[in-house]
């Protein structure tokens, strides 16, 4: 038994050190590897599978809203990113040029695309021309690079999968309406798919995407206390149409400026999934996104008709996404490596099992073990993978709301950032200079202002002033 532990005994705990923890986890399960290309990853079938999931989750809300998929070029020409001035200079520090094509210098440097609002600006003006034109509801599935001086596997690397929807209105009241709905089905996403709890808010104008009159986030707390941008929806107003002169004839035949959105998910949803879920036994993941939700591990598999009861269970659950480990490993090995793996349930069958109709089924988040009968294991299994979701999900909520906490003046909230890990809610002026300062004497950033806002004070935790917004704070990845 001691060579089955030898996965288990590679990852260091996560209360030891978190980001050794991290980056175990995510070698030993496979996720991903370090590429030649410094900054980016190559992101394996294990890993990979997580984002064909999540992409096709996410794509199903998307198009149930009225969204069109559709392809961008990958190149920016120079004078293209320089249109909007915010949002060039937001950018600039990041992007990564080409100025060659072959052996040819080329007449204008073109960016590898960081984001690419410009490109469906410069689309928009030709193809929007009237009012039966809007709105434009449009998202792409892409990669985009930004050249990162820190990068981390999933969480922030030079190249990074993700979509970028982006949306063109008539009229204001349209634009915010969809900046909200989009923030809303990610926050749902993250809740009823991967039970991860999410706050919903605003940015701060300092913390705001390049060019955009609002911004706003969903925020995640992992498991070590920091914090986790996990999607946003931008609201851009009328600023890009005029800077790319995208007009549409109104019925009254007057000429109007568009109102535009744009909101993302990237893979670092899965440095999420790992960060808020994982324990010091590797991966768990939450059902509705596991590759594998169910795993079939033969006990004593050489015996004569167990193969052939685990297949026959197999074509059972075939409602599910489900594998039977006949490798020749033993049977504590299997376990060990399904736990490593993160998938949901185990079933653990024998000649014993079979002689009693029966199978006994193992939660991968409590590793409860449960005996049910064969004939209703299908059932059983099915109960049991919501009830899982379910309970991560309360896990998630409460480990996030016993690490918030209440900060009314400067030097409680700088021993609370320092002593307590986590969300620390505090009321603010909305002046710059004390977010600046925050950030200075804690490392803390302005993570939202929540749609739902509490009175902690009536005054400014950093300078005293009288208090406009309550504020989400944390250091983050």
């Amino acid at each position: 038994m001691a060579n089955d532990k030898k996965l288990v005994e590679a990852i260091t705990s996560m209360d030891v050190d978190f980001a050794q923890w991290y980056t175990d986890v995510v070698k030993k399960a496979e996720l991903c590897d370090y590429a030649s290309v410094k900054g980016c990853m190559v992101i394996k079938p294990a890993g990979y599978a997580i984002w064909e999931n999540i992409q096709k989750e996410l794509d199903a809300r998307f198009k149930a809203t009225g969204v069109e998929n559709v392809y961008m070029p990958m190149f920016i020409p120079e004078s293209l990113l320089e249109k909007e001035k915010d949002h060039v200079e937001g950018f600039a520090p990041e992007v990564a040029w080409v100025t060659h094509g072959g052996l040819e210098e080329l007449q204008e440097r073109m960016c590898v695309r960081p984001t690419s609002e410009t490109l469906f600006c410069d689309f928009y003006a030709k193809d929007i021309q009237s009012y039966r034109d809007l709105p434009r509801l449009y998202n792409q599935w892409c990669s985009v690079v930004r050249w990162e001086k820190t990068t981390r596997p999933f969480l922030r690397s030079r190249e990074f999968l993700w979509q970028e929807g982006h949306t063109a209105h008539a009229t204001a009241e349209e634009a915010e309406a969809r900046t909200i709905q989009m923030l809303n089905v990610y926050a749902d996403f993250c809740e009823e798919v991967l039970a991860i709890p999410v706050i919903k808010g605003q940015k701060t104008d300092k913390e705001k995407f390049a060019g955009a009159e609002a911004t706003y986030t969903i925020e995640s707390l992992m498991h070590d206390g920091k914090a986790l941008q996990s999607g946003t929806s931008h609201n851009f107003g009328d600023g890009f149409a005029k800077a790319f002169d995208i007009q549409y004839a109104a019925k009254d035949n007057t000429l109007q400026y568009v109102h535009q959105t744009s909101w993302g998910m990237t893979t670092r949803m899965i440095g999420a999934i790992i960060m808020v879920h994982g324990d010091d036994n590797g991966l768990v993941l939450p059902p509705r996104i596991a590759p594998t939700q169910v795993v079939i591990v033969p006990i004593q598999q050489k015996k004569e008709g167990v193969l052939d009861k685990a297949y026959e269970l197999k074509g059972v659950l075939s409602n599910f996404r489900v594998k039977v480990d006949d490798s020749d490993k033993s049977p504590g090995w299997k376990f060990s490596e399904s736990e490593m793996r993160g998938i949901p349930v185990r079933v653990e069958i024998g000649p014993r099992d079979i002689e009693n109709n029966q199978a006994v089924l193992v939660r991968r988040d409590t590793h409860e073990k449960i005996t049910v009968s064969l004939d209703e294991i299908n059932e059983k299994v099915g109960e049991l993978l919501d009830e899982i979701h379910d309970s991560m999900l309360e896990r998630a909520r409460n480990h996030r709301d016993s690490h918030t906490y209440v900060a009314t003046d400067l030097d409680s909230f700088v021993k609370t950032i320092e002593e307590k890990p986590g969300f620390v809610k505090a009321m603010w002026c909305g002046c710059q200079e004390c977010e600046d300062k925050i950030k200075e004497l804690t490392s803390a950033t302005s993570r939202c202002m929540p749609f739902e806002q509490e009175t902690l004070s009536d005054k400014c935790v950093c300078c005293g002033k009288p208090a406009v917004k309550m504020v989400y704070w944390g250091r983050a990845y």
